[in-house]
């Protein structure tokens, strides 16, 4: 599997473009597809990773429904055809897309990915599992948790990472819609948003809440 990462100046996000390994003992007998995970903006190096690399563009993964990391795609949909856009939404960007929920499996582009749910940053926050890699979205970066509209968010999504991604047996490669790469177990140890945010629960039964942290 290849990963390679664009980072995108506008709303400094990430974008990641996912494929199998060029064989180049059988150059011209491969079927060489490719998987685009929030497609924040279509410039000249994405386009030219997929062409250089003889993919085909045929998946698109939305980790959530912000423009931040949506924007691109109805540029790939005037590029490429027959791309098939996976959302936990009917509609993005406004082009219909392939709804998914919590624990589905794919199987798109010769990957196996499983999608598993993190509301909390937003209702429909996706968190995908490919082999030993997890693309996050803005539910965990690196040392942080996204940012919720409120204490009931907050809570949600600390109870679904800490249930469901730091609670996966071994490591994990953490690929986040902003900032840098990390591990899941590095985040497991040190990740301040989660461990503010239990701190401060223990504080509420003790009814010595600090309100400045969950701000």
């Amino acid at each position: 599997m290849v990963v390679f990462f664009h980072y995108c100046s506008r709303g400094f996000s990430n974008s990641y473009i996912i494929g199998g390994r060029f064989d180049e003992s059988r150059p011209d007998d491969q079927k060489r597809e490719a998987i685009i995970i929030d497609p924040t903006q279509i410039d000249e190096a994405t386009i030219s990773f997929i062409e250089n690399n003889r993919y085909t563009l045929k998946t698109v993964l939305l980790t959530h429904d912000h423009a931040t990391h949506s924007r691109g795609i109805r540029a790939l949909t005037r590029i490429y055809e027959n791309i098939d856009i996976y959302a936990a939404n009917p509609v993005v960007q406004d082009c219909k897309t392939r709804m998914i929920r919590d624990g589905d499996i794919l199987r798109a582009s010769g990957f196996k990915i499983e999608a598993i749910s993190t509301p909390g940053h937003s209702a429909d926050s996706m968190v995908y599992r490919i082999n030993h890699t997890l693309f996050t979205g803005d539910a965990l970066t690196a040392g942080l948790v996204g940012a919720t509209a409120s204490n009931y968010g907050a809570m949600k999504q600390s109870s679904v990472l800490q249930n469901k991604i730091l609670s996966l047996p071994g490591n994990y490669l953490v690929f986040p819609a902003h900032g840098p790469p990390s591990s899941l177990e590095t985040e497991r140890q040190f990740n301040i948003g989660l461990r503010d945010f239990e701190q401060n629960m223990r504080r509420a039964e003790k009814r010595e809440f600090n309100l400045d942290i969950l701000e």
